[in-house]
């Protein structure tokens, strides 16, 4: 026997088939859109990791057109333009204009080098032989007192002849000195006399110092200048009112201050870079290096020559002595003969 369901019952059995139907419908399109998110992130985030593909753009090249009527002007006026005048066409007058041109400075023939061409080789010929070369009697090096130089011309000073062209003079005016050099004959102003003469033979390519010591020193200047007519007459203005006739050399303004005696005044000698040096003394030097008043040892006096003063280039030196000891005779003779220059002695 069948039993047949009731009509109510198929109707809830529809209703629940379609209920589960649309649950699958929305879980589908849940789970469809839930994909979509995923893939769409992922795909953003990629985007912004990833590096973007390289554009090849070609880029319009605006170029402004030619301004041709302002370029025809410009050519039009360059056209116009009127050449520079000749020289003949030039305005030239006879009379003075109102802004005439400065006078030029005066200019100290005197000083001019020779221009006539034989007495400028005989100087080359004379520069490059040497004085001994020349005929003068003056040696060169070791052999006269021409120096290891050779150079410039010859000169006489208080009886010594030599040649150069930094000449150096060195007085020592302490008291001893200048009593011995009146009571032999030759004083101060025989001195002077002496050394403006020397002066004025000098040439103008030359250069000169003067220098006066005791213990302390004066210089002229502390560097050799160049024998033109102002600093020679500079110079004799300052042997007649700087000159030392006391015997004796106070520290001041004008005076340096100078323990070492003829030691230091070599030394000063050697910074001026001379190649002839004239020392004027009775050969009796004191100093005070050590605080009271001692004699200066000549191996001091030798070493300072041959290593200041001499150089690389060598330098005479040339000595003029009053009424010297023996001794003092013999030691500076040696250090004298030792730089080829020559020793007079004035009694």
């Amino acid at each position: 026997m069948s039993v047949s369901a009731s009509p109510s019952t198929a109707g809830s059995r529809r209703w629940h088939q379609r209920s589960r139907i649309v649950l699958a419908v929305a879980l589908v399109s849940v789970g469809v859109h839930i994909v979509a998110a995923i893939v769409a992130g992922i795909v953003i985030v990629a985007r912004y990791l990833t590096e973007p593909p390289a554009e090849f753009k070609v880029m319009k090249d605006i170029r402004l057109p030619v301004q041709e009527r302002e370029h025809k002007m410009n050519m039009a006026a360059f056209d116009g333009l009127a050449s520079k005048p000749s020289f003949t066409d030039k305005l030239q007058t006879l009379r003075p204009a109102a802004l005439a041109l400065p006078e030029l400075p005066a200019v100290p023939v005197g000083q001019m080098l020779p221009l006539d061409p034989a007495e400028m080789l005989a100087d080359q010929v004379a520069t490059l032989m040497g004085p001994g070369g020349a005929g003068s009697g003056i040696g060169m090096g070791a052999a006269g007192g021409g120096g290891p130089m050779g150079s410039g011309k010859a000169f006489s000073f208080m009886g010594i002849e030599s040649n150069g062209k930094r000449i150096l003079l060195l007085f020592d005016v302490s008291a001893s000195v200048l009593n011995k050099a009146k009571k032999s004959g030759v004083p101060l102003s025989k001195i002077k006399e002496e050394t403006v003469s020397l002066l004025g033979e000098l040439p103008i390519d030359a250069r000169f110092g003067l220098v006066q010591f005791t213990q302390n020193f004066k210089a002229f200047r502390e560097e050799l200048l160049a024998a033109t007519d102002k600093n020679r007459a500079e110079a004799r203005k300052w042997l007649e009112e700087e000159w030392v006739a006391t015997g004796s050399m106070q520290a001041s303004s004008k005076v340096s201050r100078n323990p070492r005696g003829v030691v230091g005044v070599l030394e000063l000698a050697s910074r001026m870079l001379p190649d002839v040096v004239f020392l004027i003394s009775d050969a009796s030097f004191q100093w005070k290096e050590s605080g009271a008043l001692a004699d200066v040892p000549w191996e001091r006096i030798a070493a300072t020559v041959k290593g200041p003063l001499q150089g690389v280039e060598g330098c005479v030196l040339n000595f003029v002595g009053f009424e010297m000891k023996p001794e003092d005779q013999r030691q500076i003779g040696a250090i004298v003969r030792a730089t080829s220059g020559k020793i007079r002695e004035i009694k």
